[in-house]
């Protein structure tokens, strides 16, 4: 009787095992596949998914500025008070200080509390400097897939 209880809690623990190694795997791929297609994305698309993102995170009035003329600023938001000017980048490589010095003049411009840079990428060092230099909060790609994640 030991014998076969054992057995069965043998059996009942793979099972576990290999449904959580299954969903460990399928949450993974989903992840992999939402970052490929953001990826891919054109800037313009990518402006507008980072609106709705913002959006659903609580800013308030957001506004993809038109696409010519605007300072380097994609998204005028405000939330809690505080009004933002963000500049978005969807790069295959690391974004720079251009687009850190854009949106300090877009701040200026559009006469705004803070300015933000958001990529699907990550900064050169150059440009971490820059922005702590100027104030502008850099939105990398960990912050863009923890704002994807908290949704979910």
């Amino acid at each position: 009787m030991k014998k076969e209880v054992l057995i069965i809690c043998v059996i009942i623990s793979i099972c576990l095992l290999v449904v959580c190694v299954l969903l460990f795997r399928w949450i993974a791929g989903k992840r992999r596949r939402g970052f490929s297609a953001l990826d891919e994305m054109e800037g313009h698309d990518f402006e507008y998914f980072c609106a709705q993102l913002l959006e659903r995170r609580g800013f308030l009035e957001v506004e993809v500025t038109k696409g010519s003329g605007d300072y380097g600023i994609d998204i005028l938001a405000e939330k809690d008070g505080v009004t933002y000017a963000i500049q978005c980048k969807c790069y295959s490589a690391p974004v720079g200080v251009k687009a850190v010095q854009e949106a300090y003049a877009g701040r200026d411009y559009y006469d705004r509390m803070v300015g933000a840079v958001l990529t699907n990428q990550y900064f050169t060092t150059p440009a971490v400097e820059a922005a702590k230099r100027l104030k502008i909060l850099l939105w990398d790609r960990g912050y863009l897939e923890r704002m994807m994640e908290e949704e979910t």
